[in-house]
């Protein structure tokens, strides 16, 4: 039998950030498709021993300049845990004086002695899942929480952490133009640094799924969707929430500094139930059943579900259809020399498609994609990816 200890964590440059998954929820929301358990706290001190396992298999300690905690809802730890939490953190990796450290926060979870515990933990940024200031809108997606709870939440968080993002999903069943509209002015007034948006999708084995499958919800057509993003694309600019990413806006100073490195593809480390992993070239994901990652752990043997080093053709394109989601898009130079292949070699003909249609602009040093490239990213993505 191989253990962990004896496959995990091989590297040659040194992984600079860490993501961390909790996978604790108070219930799961019918869209979602996350690595989470639901309404089961009793797991929280075997979920805490198994990470401080995994964290320890690492060969020393490190210095990191982000430190993402995701889910599920990290938030909904209670404090002496969540207190914990960075005790095992605190025991591998140091934060590098100016780091960012981000939580993912339920509004419903907000209170001023939690923020207290985020502050004292070092937490200099929260993602706030807000997803709607619409109360109806709220209810159809299952949310534990109301615009007014948001409202409150940010007001309390303001008040000690100036780092503030919100997460706003559009396209909602039955949703119209006019309430998004409605919905984005509400985010608006409340001045996001940061503001991530996103068309709502229905991943197979959700409940949306299976209602959407046996006709009990119908979803947004494109040409809505379509519209809506469009205005996304207006509004943000003339609030100064400037776009720097498919999805993401964010004020100036207040990019995200853990996801530009997803995007940039530097080598993280990651944790935790379907945590995905990226060091020296190999992709790690911890298998996704919360279950299975804590009897792995405990019989000493790795979570990991899957391993894979891309080959250099299929990492190369995989870095060029993350970077084009960004609005800086894609240095040639700089590609080709953390590549080994230039930008033309894995587009072949499509760049010149991409051209014609308007999709990219390309003065000889930087690759991107227009507005309209931007409106169907996902498209051009697969483009890329399906080349090989």
């Amino acid at each position: 039998m191989v253990t962990a200890s004896q496959t995990f964590f091989p590297k040659v440059i040194d992984p600079r950030s860490v993501y961390v998954h909790v996978p604790f929820c108070r219930h799961r929301c019918g869209y979602c498709n996350f690595s989470l358990v639901a309404d089961r706290d009793y797991l929280i001190a075997r979920f805490l021993d198994a990470l401080q396992t995994e964290v320890q298999w690492l060969d020393k300690s490190y210095e990191i300049d982000t430190l993402f905690l995701g889910g599920g809802t990290p938030s909904h730890l209670p404090p002496a845990d969540f207190e914990r939490l960075f005790e095992i953190l605190d025991s591998r990796f140091t934060l590098a004086a100016d780091a960012e450290v981000t939580a993912e926060c339920n509004p419903s979870d907000v209170t001023h002695d939690r923020v207290d515990l985020f502050q004292r933990c070092g937490i200099n940024r929260i993602s706030l899942g807000v997803q709607s200031f619409n109360d109806r809108k709220l209810k159809t997606l299952e949310r534990d929480h109301t615009a007014e709870t948001v409202r409150s939440a940010v007001d309390l968080i303001g008040r000690q952490i100036d780092n503030v993002s919100m997460d706003l999903i559009f396209a909602a069943p039955g949703e119209t133009i006019a309430d998004w509209r409605t919905d984005l002015e509400a985010a608006l007034q409340l001045s996001p640094n940061h503001l991530s948006t996103y068309e709502l999708t229905y991943e197979k084995g959700t409940l949306f799924w299976n209602r959407l499958s046996k006709g009990k919800l119908q979803q947004s057509d494109e040409e809505l969707c379509a519209a809506m993003y469009e205005h996304t694309l207006d509004r943000t600019i003339s609030a100064e929430l400037h776009q720097y990413e498919v999805s993401s806006f964010a004020a100036a100073g207040f990019r995200c500094r853990h996801n530009l490195g997803y995007w940039n593809g530097d080598p993280y480390f990651a944790f935790g139930p379907g945590a995905s992993r990226f060091v020296d070239s190999v992709r790690e994901t911890n298998h996704q059943s919360t279950m299975r990652y804590l009897n792995q752990i405990e019989q000493n043997e790795s979570p990991v579900a899957d391993r894979e080093k891309l080959p250099a053709n299929q990492a190369a394109a995989e870095r060029l259809a993350v970077g084009l989601r960004q609005n800086d898009g894609v240095n040639r130079a700089q590609f080709f020399k953390r590549t080994g292949f230039s930008v033309n070699e894995v587009l072949g003909d499509f760049r010149t498609t991409m051209l014609e249609n308007g999709l990219a602009v390309d003065d000889g040093t930087i690759l991107r994609l227009t507005r309209a490239g931007m409106m169907v990213c996902d498209r051009v993505s697969v483009e890329i990816l399906d080349r090989l």
